[in-house]
């Protein structure tokens, strides 16, 4: 950069390479900042594969399940030992009676105290919500798969007009 003074004549000041690139990223930066609502307006076709690999593994993970999703609603969660789905209402009168009867708790070996039993039903509310969001997760799986479809169709027609 020439830099001109009355005094001194003409001085040349060196920017260094750190200093070029620093403005010339922030002169990049300037000039994307006007696209980026064009893309920012739905899912991108990464975050939609992404939610379909979630899906698909949940498929597996949770295949035992997913048989009872019809009754996995957020009142009730999937207790996988058994195969069974159990009512929070009912399981929640079981640990305040297991509570009551200091009943061995086989986790704690000792009694059950009013505390672990709080503690497991905070546990199996926690377990029936994410029941629930597993099950409309997977649910969800051909809607995204759609979706996918039509944003690479998208992509695909978009890349041609250029």
């Amino acid at each position: 950069m020439l830099l001109i003074s009355r005094d001194e004549g003409v001085r040349y000041r060196d920017y260094g390479s750190g200093d070029v690139k620093r403005m010339l990223c922030g002169a990049i930066a300037l000039c994307l900042i006007p696209c980026a609502p064009l893309y920012a307006e739905g899912p991108t076709i990464n975050e939609v594969k992404g939610q379909i690999f979630d899906a698909k593994m949940l498929q597996q993970t949770f295949a035992a399940g997913l048989k009872h999703c019809n009754e996995l609603n957020g009142t009730n969660f999937f207790f996988p030992p058994r195969d069974r789905v159990l009512d929070l209402d009912e399981y929640h009168r079981s640990l305040e009676n297991l509570a009551k009867q200091q009943v061995y708790n086989p986790e704690r070996k000792r009694p059950w105290t009013q505390e672990d039993a709080a503690e497991r039903w905070e546990q199996v509310q926690r377990q029936a919500v994410k029941d629930k969001e597993n099950c409309q997760m997977v649910a969800s799986l051909p809607d995204l798969e759609k979706q996918l479809d039509d944003l690479e169709k998208t992509a695909t027609t978009a890349q041609k007009k250029d």
